[in-house]
Order: C-alpha cells, then structure tokens, then sequence
C-alpha cells in the first residue's frame, strides 16, 4: 500500500511540475492568425504557443453566408423514452459525420462522465435545437445564442426572457470577453485553472470555435484569461468556455480524407482517446 502511494506522489509532482503558471508577459506576441479555407464561408488554423507550451486549433465561420446553418444535438430518445435534459451520449466526431457538418465542437457539460457512446447524459444547462428546447436553463451559467432573425448573443442563462425566438443554443460556462475585453470571471483565481479548453467567440455575424489542447507535454492547458486572449487575438469580441478537460474535441470534415478530430482529446488522461459527451455544436451545408 505504501508503495503504492509512493508512485501515485510522484505522478501528482510530475504533473504539477508540468504545470507552469499562468503568463501575461508576451502572450501570444506575434502570433498573425493564418486561416485555412476549409469551405466558403468556412477557415480553420492551427496555433502554437511557446510559453506556457500551448497547441490550438479553430475555425471561423461566417454565419451571414445563406449557404451554411448551424447544428446543434437535438432531442433524441434514451432507452426508448424521453426524459427533461437527457440525451444520447456521442463522440462530436460522430456528430460531426452524422449530421454531414464542416466543423463541429463539444458544448454544454454533462454527467455522468464516460467514453461510451449511446449512454444516458444529463445536460447541465441550456440547449436548444431548431426551436426545440433539449434542456432547461442553469441559472449560474452563461450560453451563445442564435436567434431566428439570424443575431447571435453570449448571454445569461437565467436572463433570457423570450425563450420563443432562440432558434438555437449551446449552453456553456461563463462568459470571459465581453465588449472585446476580459471578464471577471476570465482574471479571477477559479479562472487561472489550466485545463483543455473549448470555447467560442463572436464578432457581428462571424462565429469562432476554438479548442486548445491540455495535460500533455506538448501542451500544459490554458487558463480561461488565456482561452479568451487567444480569441480576442482571433477576432472576437465576446467569449464563453464551454466545457472542456477530456470533453475537448474539434472534428473536422476534410475534402481528401473524411472527418478527423484535429486536436488530442485526453479523456481519462489517455492522449488520443475521445470522451462521448452530451451536446454538440457545428455547421454544415444548409439543407433544401
């Protein structure tokens, strides 16, 4: 027994020596973002940072373009029944091929925590799926919205009045840009936590999704002050983190090669293994 706490000590300080603290001086300088065309109206980049050690990826997506629509999971049946909040577990790389998307990220937190796919999942906050609500609001929390009229928002949960007209949302954590500068939230110490991370900006009509990989050598985490820098740097204006830690997967449909996930999910601190979580969000080819 005592040998075995022994090496569980020192994984714990292998780990929390691969762990640096948060940096504010020359993040991200010089860092231009290179987008990639994936589709019209759709780029992709990949990005590095040197310190702390940092790997990302996003996309941007213009939602003005009439020829896209965004994706979220929609109600579905468990066990042949439907239940408030509870839905399928999915990996978003399946998602991603089954709803024929471009680009496609995990959203909303969840529990319980698995990596199988078809199990009950009890979303935690709000969703809602082409005018259908899949879960109900968490007060606490914050989502982006889209409206029918096509206008985007990163709002509080328990602040939306008019239900009606939200065509669709992902239900997230906090908001950390608002008005093109850092929350709160974002500076504070619950949001100097260096985690995987998946999060989302706006700016007008353009929608990005970003997701940095974490606990790996090649890339430590990020903080939430560090998640919303990059996507201010991106282009956004206003930020929310969605749920992340193992969660934290980016798939992508490539024209050559079918749909891959671009970063290195880590459920259960396996590199590489995908975590089947509750709600999605993407966007695709607008159907006929």
């Amino acid at each position: 027994m005592l040998k075995k706490w022994g090496v569980c000590l020192c994984i714990l300080l292998f780990f929390s020596c691969l762990t640096p603290r948060a940096q504010t001086s020359g993040f991200l300088d010089g860092f231009i973002p290179q987008w990639q065309p994936l589709e019209k109206g759709v780029d992709m980049l990949a990005g590095v940072v040197s310190r702390p050690k940092l790997r990302f990826w996003a996309v941007r997506i213009d939602t003005s373009n009439p020829s896209l629509e965004i994706v979220i999971s929609p109600k579905e049946s468990v066990d042949g029944g439907f239940e408030p909040n509870v839905v399928p577990a999915s990996f978003v790389s399946r998602f991603v091929k089954r709803f024929d998307c471009i680009a496609g990220v995990n959203t909303a937190p969840f529990y319980p925590v698995s990596e199988m796919e078809g199990e009950r999942r009890s979303i935690v906050g709000l969703t809602v799926s082409n005018g259908v609500v899949v879960s109900s609001p968490a007060t606490m929390y914050d989502a982006l919205v889209f409206y029918a009229d096509g206008a985007m928002a990163i709002e509080n949960q328990g602040a939306i009045r008019d239900a009606g007209s939200i065509w669709n949302a992902a239900g997230g954590f906090y908001a950390i840009l608002k008005d093109g500068a850092l929350t709160e939230r974002a500076v504070s110490e619950q949001g100097e936590k260096r985690h995987p991370r998946s999060a989302a900006g706006i700016n007008g009509a353009i929608l990005y999704l970003l997701v940095i990989d974490g606990r790996q050598l090649a890339s430590a985490g990020a903080t939430e002050s560090e998640t919303a820098r990059i996507l201010q740097k991106l282009g956004a204006v206003d930020a929310i983190n969605f749920d992340g830690g193992g969660s934290t997967a980016l798939a992508l449909r490539f024209q050559d090669y079918g749909v891959s996930v671009v970063n290195t999910p880590v459920h259960g601190l396996i590199p590489g293994k995908e975590r089947a979580v509750a709600s999605c969000l993407g966007v695709r080819r607008r159907r006929e």
